[in-house]
Protein backbone atom coordinates (compact mmCIF):
# COMPACT_ATOMS: atom_id res chain seq x y z
CA UNK A 1 0.00 0.00 0.00
CA UNK A 2 2.90 2.24 0.85
CA UNK A 3 3.88 1.68 -3.19
CA UNK A 4 0.43 2.98 -4.12
CA UNK A 5 0.37 5.75 -1.67
CA UNK A 6 3.20 7.61 -3.64
CA UNK A 7 1.10 7.25 -6.79
CA UNK A 8 -0.47 10.91 -8.28
CA UNK A 9 -3.55 9.37 -9.43
CA UNK A 10 -4.12 10.67 -13.35
CA UNK A 11 -7.62 11.29 -13.21
CA UNK A 12 -10.88 10.80 -10.36
CA UNK A 13 -11.45 7.03 -11.25
CA UNK A 14 -7.23 6.32 -10.35
CA UNK A 15 -7.76 8.61 -7.11
CA UNK A 16 -10.91 6.61 -6.33
CA UNK A 17 -9.19 3.18 -6.80
CA UNK A 18 -6.49 3.77 -4.65
CA UNK A 19 -8.74 4.78 -1.94
CA UNK A 20 -10.54 1.56 -2.24
CA UNK A 21 -7.40 0.03 -2.03
CA UNK A 22 -6.62 1.37 1.33
CA UNK A 23 -10.41 0.72 2.00
CA UNK A 24 -10.09 -2.99 1.32
CA UNK A 25 -6.36 -3.74 3.16
CA UNK A 26 -8.01 -1.77 6.47
CA UNK A 27 -10.90 -4.26 5.66
CA UNK A 28 -8.43 -7.06 5.55
CA UNK A 29 -6.38 -6.68 8.42
CA UNK A 30 -9.26 -6.35 10.97
CA UNK A 31 -8.74 -7.72 14.25
CA UNK A 32 -12.00 -9.40 13.96
CA UNK A 33 -11.48 -11.83 11.31
CA UNK A 34 -8.56 -12.92 13.22
CA UNK A 35 -10.28 -13.25 16.56
CA UNK A 36 -12.79 -15.25 14.84
CA UNK A 37 -10.36 -17.35 13.23
CA UNK A 38 -8.97 -17.85 16.55
CA UNK A 39 -11.75 -18.75 18.83
CA UNK A 40 -12.84 -21.11 16.11
CA UNK A 41 -16.47 -19.31 15.45
CA UNK A 42 -17.72 -19.26 12.11
CA UNK A 43 -14.08 -19.22 10.61
CA UNK A 44 -15.07 -19.78 6.74
CA UNK A 45 -16.89 -16.68 7.26
CA UNK A 46 -13.79 -15.00 8.89
CA UNK A 47 -11.33 -16.68 6.24
CA UNK A 48 -13.71 -15.99 3.28
CA UNK A 49 -13.40 -12.56 3.99
CA UNK A 50 -9.89 -11.73 4.20
CA UNK A 51 -9.74 -13.43 1.11
CA UNK A 52 -12.00 -11.40 -0.66
CA UNK A 53 -10.67 -8.22 1.25
CA UNK A 54 -6.86 -9.23 -0.53
CA UNK A 55 -7.86 -10.20 -3.67
CA UNK A 56 -9.51 -6.90 -4.02
CA UNK A 57 -6.72 -5.38 -2.67
CA UNK A 58 -4.12 -7.40 -4.96
CA UNK A 59 -6.72 -7.16 -7.88
CA UNK A 60 -6.80 -2.95 -7.96
CA UNK A 61 -2.58 -3.40 -6.72
CA UNK A 62 -2.13 -5.17 -10.64
CA UNK A 63 -4.64 -2.88 -12.45
CA UNK A 64 -2.28 0.00 -11.42
CA UNK A 65 0.53 -1.88 -12.74
CA UNK A 66 -1.19 -2.78 -15.57
CA UNK A 67 -2.17 0.70 -16.31
CA UNK A 68 -5.78 -0.34 -16.35
CA UNK A 69 -8.45 0.23 -14.03
CA UNK A 70 -11.80 -1.79 -14.58
CA UNK A 71 -14.54 1.08 -13.77
CA UNK A 72 -17.30 -1.26 -13.61
CA UNK A 73 -15.53 -3.31 -11.07
CA UNK A 74 -14.34 -1.05 -9.41
CA UNK A 75 -18.42 0.59 -8.83
CA UNK A 76 -19.39 -2.64 -7.60
CA UNK A 77 -16.30 -3.24 -4.84
CA UNK A 78 -17.21 0.41 -4.02
CA UNK A 79 -21.26 -0.07 -3.35
CA UNK A 80 -20.46 -3.34 -0.98
CA UNK A 81 -17.97 -2.20 1.33
CA UNK A 82 -17.71 2.15 1.24
CA UNK A 83 -16.56 2.02 4.48
CA UNK A 84 -14.73 5.28 5.29
CA UNK A 85 -15.97 7.30 3.23
CA UNK A 86 -13.80 10.06 3.38
CA UNK A 87 -10.72 8.17 3.80
CA UNK A 88 -7.47 9.42 1.48
CA UNK A 89 -5.07 6.62 0.55
CA UNK A 90 -2.24 9.26 1.23
CA UNK A 91 -2.15 8.27 4.79
CA UNK A 92 -0.17 5.44 3.27
CA UNK A 93 2.69 7.88 1.51
CA UNK A 94 5.97 7.63 2.62
CA UNK A 95 8.94 10.16 2.03
CA UNK A 96 11.48 9.12 -0.42
CA UNK A 97 14.95 9.01 1.49
CA UNK A 98 17.00 12.19 1.09
CA UNK A 99 20.50 11.68 0.18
Amino acid sequence: MIELGNIEPADELEERALNQAARELLLAQSSDWAFIMRTGTMVSYAIERTKTHLLRFNQIYDDFQLGTINASLLESIEAIDNIFPSIDYRVYRFPKNKK
